[in-house]
């Protein structure tokens, strides 16, 4: 459970630094790195920072990936909850 807060706190964090960056024309994360950190767990904090930050709204690759990236967790969550695993 703790790794599940420390990876959605890196996550905004990440978003927050980037979108800040993007403001002063300073280096970027790259999307692949923000890409890994929803896929390891942190989806939820990535959709929510994009709302928080107003960032990575209209990049349309970015965004499927990252909702396709968000419903297959949700898929193996509700997977998971209903074999008993979780």
């Amino acid at each position: 459970m703790f790794f599940l807060w420390a990876i959605n706190g890196l996550t905004i964090a990440l978003f927050g630094w980037d979108k800040l960056c993007a403001r002063r024309k300073r280096l970027r994360v790259p999307e692949r790195r923000l890409l890994w950190c929803a896929a390891l767990g942190g989806s939820p904090a990535a959709l929510l920072s994009r709302w928080i930050f107003r960032h990575k709204t209209r990049k349309q690759p970015f965004s499927r990936w990252l909702w396709g990236i968000f419903i297959c967790q949700v898929g193996i969550g509700a997977l998971a909850l209903s074999n008993g695993l979780i």
